[in-house]
């Protein structure tokens, strides 16, 4: 991972989020858009920032694309232009691409058209921005994979002062307890049945989407 190069396509908010991360934990990231501010306002905080029309497959291929191990396609709006580029990155020989979709029907064609991993912003968000808003003791939740899910949820009253033997959170709710987030600030990442929760804990649970809602509503 260390030694993994990153070219990362297309500077709206979400190119920009994932280049500057990449470039703050230290990685080789290249920057490619074809508009001239976007790459001005980015060249200062990642390795290599280049104004060039992705579509073009020269272009690409004059950047050296095929020795990059990992692309972002962040392309916004223009959903041909994300489709092509996606495909041409597979064509040059780049071992994985992720692409942004704007909707189902996108990212169905993303995949047929190479991609290996396909992200929803905007709508995986808004879930979390909804969960987060419908129950008061959800802190966090993250969509996996299918029907998975892990959600940061805060204790209930009717926790504290319990053992996770005792609240038996599988049998009860069908989710696995992967974590306890302390008041204090620490998080126990090897939790076992006789660890008691406290007030002002958070547990990190994991489970089908069902079981989840359980979980969030179980002070209700």
């Amino acid at each position: 991972m260390d030694n993994k190069q990153f070219v990362v396509i297309g500077m709206g908010r979400f190119g920009q989020s994932i280049a500057t991360s990449l470039a703050d934990m230290g990685k080789d990231v290249l920057v490619v858009d074809n508009d001239e501010d976007s790459i001005a306002n980015i060249a200062p905080l990642v390795t290599h920032a280049i104004q060039a029309d992705a579509t073009d497959e020269k272009a690409l291929k004059a950047l050296g694309i095929r020795n990059f191990d990992v692309a972002v396609v962040s392309i916004g709006s223009d959903i041909q232009s994300s489709i092509l580029v996606t495909l041409l990155c597979k064509e040059l020989g780049i071992k994985f691409v992720l692409a942004k979709a704007q909707n189902e029907l996108h990212g169905k064609v993303l995949y047929k058209t190479g991609a290996d991993k396909v992200v929803f912003p905007e709508r995986d968000m808004g879930q979390r921005v909804a969960h987060n808003l419908s129950a008061s003791n959800v802190l966090d939740y993250i969509e996996i994979a299918g029907d998975l899910r892990i959600v940061d949820i805060g204790a209930i009253e009717s926790w504290l002062g319990k053992s996770l033997a005792a609240l038996d959170f599988r049998q009860r709710y069908g989710v696995n307890v992967i974590a306890i987030k302390k008041s204090a600030g620490s998080m126990n990442t090897s939790p076992l049945g006789t660890d008691t929760i406290e007030a002002g804990d958070s547990l990190v649970v994991c489970g089908k989407k069902d079981a989840i809602e359980k979980v969030e509503n179980a002070n209700r």
